[in-house]
């Protein structure tokens, strides 16, 4: 049986810019696709200034930010205000399988590279374009970021402390959904381009993925007139309870528990050992628990600050109860399931350091995909111009003494 990843033998244009264009070129990396970031130090990536960095040392190949979100990615440096630099990358492009970017829209055009130009480099090409909210429409020019597509999706209107006002996220993490989400349209689109030669370009809003997150409010809102306010912790449409985030013992630890029907009420009832506080006719019902849940959450908080987060989990779950300890970042590292999985791996940068980075998070039965760190700027100049190229060392001298590769 081979062990080659899906992807062995695709390769990848990515002009993807700070966190969702990178993740669409991880992805399609764990799969096996041969990436090349697009950059250039005339115009360094925002995520190389992220701290921390390996060390202590600032240095833009140095940042454990950049070489997490853009693992598997590999780098070519081209100054793109040039016109040699152009016509390189055309190049590359005339020799590749997808072209990624997440431009406005237009500045494709602008540099010469939009489809209708691609299609002359390579007929069956496959541009894959992820503007913040698509090619067309009234917001076609938007230009935006993680955090600000959680508002423009309605997400942030939903989150925050019940009867209080929206507090907008705090991470942006529409980003790597966006770019997890694109990475499998491209894959759609690979898979009709072997059935049938032709490539396409994909036109993916980046708000119209992240508002699949809101499909239970939209339905709400369409079925039942209500639009969705913030509810702390509870559930989004009101249907169930206890459903929340209760504290536990030690410093800033807490237990998700939901009870979804009567049966589960009593589970619950089983594993608290049926105390004399939890008995009370308003919570004997889904109905009265809905009613109730102000207070019924109030007293179950009292209860779980006594315990321990994970024994109480396990408990919890013992006794047929949904409940999870909340993990922050410092548990994701330590915790058996993840370590068991290998969901955080160690690496070694070709600088010397060690560094922690996601491991695959699609995994095969019959194939490894490898874990690389983000790449050092124009890492693979001399393999891309001098091998698949086939330029020579005299010209490729030149244009690095003269900053077109840059």
């Amino acid at each position: 049986m081979s062990n080659a990843l899906p992807l062995k033998g695709i390769r990848v244009v990515n002009f993807g810019w700070v966190w969702a264009g990178p993740v669409v070129g991880q992805t399609l990396a764990f799969l096996g696709a041969e990436v090349y970031k697009i950059e250039s130090r005339a115009r360094v990536d925002l995520t190389r200034f992220l701290p921390p960095f390996a060390e202590g040392i600032p240095d833009h190949n140095r940042s454990l930010s950049n070489h997490a979100c853009w693992a598997g990615n590999g780098s070519v440096s081209l100054n793109l205000k040039e016109p040699e630099a152009l016509q390189l990358v055309k190049e590359l492009i005339a020799e590749s399988d997808v072209v990624v970017e997440n431009f406005g829209p237009g500045v494709m055009e602008r540099l010469g590279l939009g489809y209708a130009e691609l299609k002359k480099l390579k007929q069956d090409i496959i541009l894959f374009s992820m503007p913040g909210a698509g090619l067309t429409g009234p917001l076609k020019d938007l230009r935006s970021y993680g955090l600000s597509l959680t508002s423009t999706t309605g997400l942030d209107s939903m989150v925050g402390y019940k009867g209080e006002g929206p507090i907008p996220m705090e991470n942006a993490y529409s980003d790597p959904y966006a770019g997890i989400f694109g990475s499998f349209a491209i894959i759609t689109a690979l898979n009709h381009r072997r059935n049938s030669g032709e490539g396409q370009h994909i036109d993916f809003s980046q708000q119209e993925a992240v508002m699949q997150m809101v499909g239970p409010a939209y339905m709400d809102y369409q079925l039942n007139g209500r639009s969705g306010t913030p509810k702390g912790n509870e559930h989004p449409l009101g249907t169930v309870a206890p459903h929340g985030v209760f504290p536990c013992k030690g410093d800033d630890r807490w237990i998700s528990i939901v009870v979804r029907t009567d049966e589960e009420w009593q589970q619950l009832l089983n594993a608290l050992e049926h105390p004399e506080w939890l008995k009370v006719s308003e919570f004997a019902t889904r109905e009265g628990r809905l009613k109730s849940i102000d207070s019924l959450h109030k007293l179950l908080a009292d209860w779980t600050a006594q315990h321990d987060d994970r024994e109480l989990a396990a408990h919890l779950q013992k006794h047929g109860v949904a409940a999870a300890p909340v993990l922050n970042v410092a548990d994701l590292l330590r915790d058996p399931h993840y370590q068991a999985r290998q969901t955080f791996v160690e690496v070694t940068h070709p600088l010397g350091f060690k560094e922690t980075l996601y491991g695959p998070y699609v995994k095969f039965s019959a194939s490894q995909p490898t874990v690389r760190p983000g790449p050092m700027i124009g890492q693979d100049n001399e393999h891309v111009f001098k091998h698949i190229l086939g330029m020579s060392a005299e010209r490729y001298d030149d244009l690095v003494k003269r900053q077109i590769i840059y």
